[in-house]
């Protein structure tokens, strides 16, 4: 008889090790392991194609690179545009996405909607977490059509499941979520970072070798990243992120990774009581509706992956009482805040070592393109100088350590985008009017090379 083998796994990041470590010499972090059965005395059970049934596997063989014969590329489009667009155009045959938030945050909620809002697809949703009583109370909420083909299964077995698969034969599965199956390859307890790795591996390779895509839900850890070892994000194909304050109704779907698209797109939603709504304008949320001027308050213009959009950015200077003064930002880098502060009082003498700076994206939106550096400082300067900005400028530049205003990408989509929600100035940098049409665009252009150019043509 075999004997029973165990080792020590890192709950944080999946190292593995032969005996138990205070640290661990991958993550740096401290009594995170914790020994686990990885392989079991008794015979172990044989994987997904056990449950199909007797199947002869295919042995590949090595080809040449140009002897591939390359097949057009087929999607299943969803009916939500915003998935569609994050997933790069569709749902890709044999893919397995990882979907991954905060308790709360609307992941079962859209992906039953996906189940359900797609009427000529076979899906097979599998719950460990709800009843059968509990997701058709759900679904019966989403007022979503009757004619769906959505099958539900409340199973936690990986070799049940596969079982259900085969019988149902769908063209969708989702697993809801990963953390709550076991397989009984492996002898330790659902959650657990050898249970995780296993079960992902027998769904990919079924997703591989039957080309039917699959969902899986993740949850997270309280420092917001996906719960199990950090090989989960790399087996799959695409991770989403569920982004957003589950106090307020705006959700958004960021991709992490995405080996069949931009790994820059992101969805917004809205939260409503009969699911998730989708939000083809963005600049709607993103722009706050004021009728009076007001300090501190600059419009700029980023583009998110292949989608251009206005956020408003506010900021609020005031005195320090205190010694020390405070710099916070919400959806922006603090450091690069603290960045544009720095040159803002070294090149051009405002003094904001003493007063404290409050940085906020409208929206819940947490952003990095770096043409929000105009906005940003143009916002803080109209704060301390408690001078409102136009409400129909807008901006677009990154700005340099010397007070350059420097060229940023797709500047063409962010002046048509501009343009298109009525504001009748954008500044942008000098070096990015090469190649631009004259006449095109109904909006004035004002190209700038230097900061203090845009404070002479805004505040005079």
């Amino acid at each position: 008889m075999a004997k029973t083998k165990t080792t020590y796994f890192c709950q944080n990041c999946g190292y593995e090790s032969a005996k138990w470590l205070g640290k661990c010499p991958s993550c740096n972090e401290w009594n995170t392991f914790v020994e686990e059965l990885v392989e079991p005395a008794n015979i172990r059970v044989p994987d997904w194609r056990t449950a199909t049934g007797p199947t002869t596997k295919r042995t590949n063989k090595a080809a040449r690179i140009h002897e591939i014969v390359h097949q057009e590329e087929s999607r299943y489009i969803t009916p939500d545009g915003e998935l569609n667009r994050v997933l790069g155009g569709g749902i890709v045959p044999g893919s397995l996405v990882l979907i991954g938030g905060e308790p709360g945050i609307g992941k079962s909620t859209l992906m039953l909607q996906i189940a359900l809002g797609m009427p000529g697809t076979k899906t097979l949703y599998v719950s460990g977490e709800e009843s059968e009583q509990q997701l058709k109370m759900r679904a019966e909420r989403l007022l979503q059509s009757s004619k769906a083909e959505c099958f539900i299964l409340t199973e936690t077995s990986t070799q049940n499941i596969f079982k259900q698969i085969t019988a149902v034969a769908p063209q969708l599965v989702i697993i809801d979520s990963i953390q709550t199956l076991h397989s009984a390859q492996i002898d330790s307890a659902p959650g657990s970072v050898s249970q995780v790795r296993e079960c992902t591996a027998e769904l990919l390779r079924f997703a591989k070798e039957t080309a039917i895509p699959v969902f899986i839900v993740g949850h997270i850890t309280k420092d917001g990243a996906i719960a199990g070892p950090k090989v989960l994000e790399h087996m799959v194909d695409t991770v989403l992120q569920f982004e957003g304050d589950r106090h307020h109704v705006y959700r958004i779907l960021r991709a992490v990774k995405n080996r069949f698209g931009s790994a820059a797109e992101l969805g917004i939603y809205e939260m409503q009581g009969s699911g998730l709504r989708e939000v083809s304008n963005p600049s709607e949320i993103l722009l706050s509706q004021r009728e009076d001027s007001m300090s501190g308050i600059a419009i700029a213009v980023l583009v998110e992956g292949a989608r251009p959009m206005l956020i408003e950015v506010q900021a609020l200077v005031s005195t320090s009482a205190y010694g020390t003064p405070q710099r916070s930002s919400t959806g922006f880098d603090t450091r690069r805040m603290n960045m544009l502060l720095a040159v803002l009082e070294k090149r051009f003498g405002f003094r904001l070592s003493a007063q404290d700076v409050f940085l906020n994206m409208a929206g819940g939106l947490r952003v990095e393109d770096p043409a929000i550096d105009l906005a940003a400082i143009i916002a803080i300067i109209s704060s301390q100088q408690d001078i409102p900005v136009p409400a129909t400028s807008a901006f677009a530049g990154e700005v340099g350590l010397s007070g350059e205003i420097r060229a940023v990408n797709r500047i063409e989509q962010r002046i048509a985008e501009a343009e298109k929600l009525g504001f009748e100035t954008i500044y942008i940098s000098k070096y990015n009017t090469k190649g631009l049409s004259d006449g095109k665009y109904q909006i004035a252009i004002k190209p700038v090379s230097r900061v203090e150019e845009v404070f002479q043509a805004v505040f005079g």
